[in-house]
């Protein structure tokens, strides 16, 4: 479930989101799924598209409704680290294409064998948020990331059954 912390600065919103979920696939294969930035945005809500740049770097285009505006978010995310299975952090940054505001991120995502089958995904996000997107406070951002994740965390375990 998200949640988090938020910090109103000049001209923009600092917000911290984490939470976490458990699936039931092995770990390896999560892990490798989770670095795939093709295959993730299958996933992920609104996603339009996405770009490999690179092998840590790809562009992505997503469609957000955020409270009563409909954001299009272009951003290129670069994964900064990477420890097989259990561990991985991305940074991001970008605009919605239609100049609604800016964005910084950093994400930590560590995987965790339960056994039985089940791991524990957990998260924590800081994004740095600027323009009309920070009007919006923490209410509704922190909603907008909690049905996020619910939506992904569904289309996550139907698409990881694939591949188990």
């Amino acid at each position: 479930m998200a949640r988090g912390l938020v910090e109103i600065q000049q001209g923009g919103i600092s917000m911290i989101i984490e939470g976490g979920f458990t699936l039931k696939a092995p770990i390896d294969k999560l892990f490798d799924f989770l670095v795939k930035p093709d295959t993730i945005l299958t996933c992920l809500p609104g996603a339009e598209s996405v770009n490999v740049i690179d092998d840590t770097s790809y562009e992505c285009i997503v469609k957000q409704k955020v409270g009563p505006i409909k954001a299009r978010l272009k951003f290129i995310n670069r994964l900064t680290v990477v420890e097989r299975p259990t561990h991985m952090e991305i940074e991001g940054e970008g605009e919605d294409m239609t100049k609604l505001g800016h964005f910084k991120n950093k994400t930590v995502v560590d995987l965790k064998d339960k056994g039985n089958g089940e791991v524990e995904v957990s998260y924590k996000t800081d994004v740095n948020i600027v323009g009309k997107l920070a009007m919006f406070g923490d209410r509704i951002m922190r909603a907008k990331a909690k049905d996020t994740e619910k939506e992904f965390t569904k289309n996550l375990q139907e698409k990881l059954k694939s591949i188990v």
